[in-house]
């Protein structure tokens, strides 16, 4: 029975484990961007998480357009449609960094730890869905 339900999603567990390692690789990139301009004095751990999150986001664009969804868009289609769903992404990120640094007092790599892990949420299931949906053929 498990071996079947493996089977059957085993499409999506793949894509699921790709998007975790594309993901892996643009957290490095923004949690390597936040931390060096907090801690050089750059920035505020707003505004460097918002630097981070830029690099990882084009970090996020070609790894997984490539590899996670296979995408057939072209670029055309489908830098506009990242850009949406990655806009919403980054106003959540501000937004729960915000509230998680300056109104909860938490430090502000754990709070990017949790905004990173709720954000994730949003940005598979639009790339999935909408931002790298396979292009209709014709």
């Amino acid at each position: 029975m498990v071996h079947d339900v493996i089977r059957r999603y085993q499409p999506l567990i793949r894509q699921v484990i790709s998007f975790a390692g594309a993901g892996g690789a643009a957290a490095v990139g923004h949690f390597s961007t936040l931390a060096a301009l907090v801690e050089l004095d750059l920035a505020g751990p707003v505004r460097a998480s918002a630097c981070g999150f830029l690099v990882g986001g084009v970090i996020s664009y070609v790894l997984n357009r490539r590899f996670t969804f296979n995408a057939t868009r072209s670029h055309v289609g489908a830098v506009p449609r990242f850009i949406a769903v990655a806009g919403v992404a980054f106003v959540l990120n501000a937004f729960l960094m915000d509230l998680l640094v300056h109104r909860l007092g938490l430090f502000y790599l754990l709070a990017q730890v949790i905004t990173t892990g709720l954000v994730l949420i949003w940005t598979f299931s639009a790339y999935r869905i909408w931002a790298f949906r396979h292009a209709p053929e014709g």
